[in-house]
């Protein structure tokens, strides 16, 4: 596996977060996360990227304990996340944006932009436009955009659904899916259960803080139990 997760607990202070989480990607998996408000589904992210603190377990990239190592190192590891809401320099152009994600990189990124402006096509026309000024989609694709400049081996992808309306959620998706296709190894979390898991190879579950069912996308979007608490079918 390329990522596993052992008995993973993170606090808020007293409040128990994650309460030993298990998780497992394989290189080249799509996998989903889903679960209500309030599961933990971004604090797993959050945790996994280094940007907050696992309280106890252990996590393991490509191998090597990477537990406490710190944030950037993470990302030249190649663990790189889609954070929920964007968090785009809106002031800066969507192409100076999406040259902040190769900034660990030391070879000229224009390979790399050519293969974003093809995958979101929008983006190269607007490519000198300031951020903030782009619509929800549009910052979504430049958030992915950003997070694809830095090469990852592990993309993070938290709720790149959210607040958009439903033509851009299935172009957001077809994007997820082209990149899987594509052979880069996802962890997706997404409120959207339907659309993540109709994609995704495996899923799990997460409520308060733990992961309850597990399994295929398909056979979670078929169990009974996850299409009334969560598919509202």
């Amino acid at each position: 596996m390329l990522l596993e997760i052992t008995g993973l607990d993170a606090h808020y202070g007293r409040i128990r977060a994650l309460s030993s989480v298990d998780v497992a990607v394989g290189e080249g998996e799509l996998v989903a996360i889903v679960g209500a408000n309030g599961a933990g589904k971004t604090t797993l992210l959050r945790t996994l990227s280094g940007v907050h603190p696992a309280s106890a377990g252990t996590i393991r990239f490509d191998g090597g304990d990477i537990t406490r190592l710190s944030a950037h190192a993470r990302v030249a590891a190649g663990i790189v996340q889609v954070p929920e809401g964007r968090q785009l320099f809106g002031p800066l152009s969507v192409e100076d944006n999406l040259r902040l994600g190769a900034f660990r990189r030391r070879h000229r990124p224009e390979e790399d932009l050519g293969r974003v402006y093809a995958m979101f096509p929008a983006l190269g026309q607007r490519r000198r436009q300031p951020a903030g000024t782009l619509s929800g989609g549009q910052q979504q694709m430049v958030a992915m955009g950003r997070a694809l400049m830095a090469n990852p081996r592990l993309l993070l992808l938290d709720e790149p659904s959210m607040g958009l309306a439903p033509l851009l959620v299935a172009e957001i998706f077809k994007a997820v899916q082209a990149l899987k296709e594509q052979g880069t190894t996802i962890l997706l979390v997404e409120q959207n259960a339907t659309a993540a898991l109709a994609i995704a190879d495996r899923a799990y579950v997460l409520e308060t803080g733990s992961v309850t069912l597990r399994g295929t996308g398909a056979a979670l979007l078929a169990d009974e139990g996850v299409r009334q608490a969560y598919l509202g079918l």
